[in-house]
């Protein structure tokens, strides 16, 4: 478990290092990996937004 968490953490900051490399006119390869780690990071946000609602979706009925 530990080794995956280290994987996704590499995978996480080489995205950003990614991102930040783009953002100053890096090759070709760079931006593509940037846009990458920018959708995923857009699909993760909308995630945690949707599972937020429904969790509070099912709390708001009363006790009948």
């Amino acid at each position: 478990m530990v080794v995956v968490l280290g994987v996704v953490l590499a995978l996480v900051v080489a995205g950003c290092v990614a991102v930040v490399w783009a953002s100053r006119g890096g090759p070709r390869w760079v931006r593509g990996v940037a846009t990458v780690t920018l959708a995923a990071g857009d699909l993760v946000k909308r995630a945690v937004k949707n599972n937020a609602g429904n969790r509070n979706s099912g709390s708001t009925g009363g006790g009948d």
